[in-house]
């Protein structure tokens, strides 16, 4: 919609402009999207129906609202789409500070202007991109910084008392009167800081240097913050939270289907290496099964919780990996291989806490336990479950292909080998070419070798195998035959 034309007050008095808090323009665009059934927040899947409908219910209710949740749980994101629930275009006092209403001014400054210049008032109108504010809450945050402050050098040049409005500097809540005003990680916020937003968000009044003003702001407030923040670097004063409206629990994706749709949205990959490197189905899922791992594993700080930044970054890692691999060998095409996996180590690293236990093992160490349960939890939707305690004298799905490797057989898969030779390698293994033809006859051509050398990190996840890294890429050979052998 493009900017209004109209410039001063009196044009805007003969239009059917009529002056609304924040929250009243917010709940009625609001209302009307939901008639109309539109999307109200977009791209934030598996919120549909649990934190959405929160968050339209204290739209429609008028209250500001406190988001709280782990890590990479979309809170800012939800915060900064409300954005598109504001009008396109709002009036404003020309060269207010606050963002006056020209029909319903609350600053001295405006006031000032409307009784000089009556209807021939000046006009402006601000964009609803324009009306968004946010801050992040660190211990170095002041109560000038937020409400104001009293302009020594302002007194001075106008030769003002220091009692006299004019005098004050306003911080960034004022200045986001009419606006969206978003406080990041509120627990970081020094308790006495926190203190100074009572008078806002109730009495709609600032207090600044013992100076107190009557200021009626209408600012929609989102706060966002994080469990742990209430243990390990500090809390929300009770008297705040009371005056919170609602506080919305956000949440990880509960299922596999849905953290896929999350990262396939969010990831960033070029067009030519989507076009050149084929991703199986199952690949996408062992990525995010490794998050849902994490969050649940004894090495890993639940508190902290594993942001989905995780699976994304894993993802472009992956597919690093491969392209590298693609610049090694010169082929056109590949598909992602299990080795591959081993290129998202350092996403891992950078984005779990580890606990006691988890240090003592080492970041690297814990990334390659997490790869390796994922792929135990996920192996049996594609070969037989592995007993731990197999009856004697029966024959065991997986027994033709150990003792395959028992008789001193090894495998080995370079990093950086072309395609051709990674599959000769793999089809070398009679055995395995019989597993596959029995319990994946129907599967897809394309992930016949991904899942082939999926089953070998399964035996050897399961320790039926012996998985060992070199410089140059990974040997399997039997776990126990070659020490047999030897003795």
């Amino acid at each position: 919609m493009e900017k209004p034309k109209i410039t001063t007050l009196r044009e805007l008095k003969k239009t059917n402009y009529q002056p609304s808090s924040i929250q009243e323009e917010l709940a009625k665009n609001l209302r009307e999207k939901i008639r109309e059934g539109k999307t109200t927040f977009e791209g934030l899947i598996g919120y549909e129906n649990t934190v959405i409908p929160e968050v339209e219910r204290a739209i429609l209710s008028g209250h500001n609202i406190n988001f709280l949740g782990l890590r990479g749980q979309a809170k800012t994101r939800m915060a900064r789409q409300m954005v598109g629930l504001l009008d396109p275009w709002i009036p404003v006092v020309a060269g207010s500070e606050i963002n006056d209403d020209p029909l319903k001014p609350i600053s001295q400054m405006a006031k000032q202007i409307i009784t000089e210049k009556a209807d021939d008032t000046p006009i402006d109108w601000l964009h609803r991109n324009e009306r968004f504010f946010e801050k992040l809450a660190t211990p170095d945050v002041t109560v000038a910084d937020l409400i104001g402050d009293i302009d020594p050098i302002k007194a001075a040049t106008l030769k003002l008392s220091y009692s006299d409005e004019k005098v004050i500097h306003f911080g960034m809540i004022p200045r986001a009167h009419r606006c969206i005003f978003v406080i990041n990680e509120l627990p970081d916020l020094q308790a006495r800081i926190q203190v100074a937003l009572f008078s806002i968000l109730q009495e709609k009044e600032i207090q600044i240097r013992g100076f107190k003003l009557r200021l009626p702001l209408e600012i929609q407030f989102v706060f966002t913050a994080n469990p742990e923040d209430y243990t390990n670097r500090g809390s929300i004063v009770t008297p705040l939270k009371d005056r919170i409206g609602s506080q919305i629990l956000t949440h990880y994706p509960h299922n596999l289907e849905i953290a896929k749709k999350i990262t396939q949205q969010e990831v960033a990959i070029s067009p030519e290496n989507e076009s050149q490197i084929y991703v199986p189905e199952l690949a996408k899922d062992l990525l995010e099964q490794i998050g849902f791992e994490a969050r649940k594993s004894e090495y890993v700080d639940p508190k902290s919780g594993v942001s989905t930044r995780m699976s994304i970054t894993a993802y472009e890692n992956l597919i690093s990996t491969v392209e590298r691999r693609l610049l090694i060998t010169q082929d056109s095409k590949t598909t992602v291989r299990m080795s591959d996996f081993l290129g998202i180590i350092p996403a891992i690293n950078g984005k779990i806490e580890l606990v006691y236990e988890g240090e003592q093992e080492g970041a690297t160490e814990v990334a390659h336990h997490l790869i390796s349960s994922a792929i135990k939890t996920l192996f049996t939707s594609y070969f037989p479950k592995i007993e731990k305690l197999e009856k004697p004298n029966e024959q065991g799905p997986y027994d033709e292909l150990l003792g395959w490797f028992f008789k001193e057989n090894e495998l080995f898969i370079e990093d950086n080998s072309n395609d051709k030779i990674h599959q000769k390698s793999l089809d070398e293994i009679p055995p395995l070419k019989k597993i596959m033809k029995k319990f994946q006859s129907d599967l897809d051509t394309k992930d016949h070798y991904f899942v082939m050398e999926f089953l070998l990190w399964g035996l050897e996840a399961h320790q039926k195998l012996n998985k060992l890294r070199t410089f140059e890429g990974i040997q399997f050979k039997d776990s126990l035959g070659s020490f047999i052998n030897r003795l």
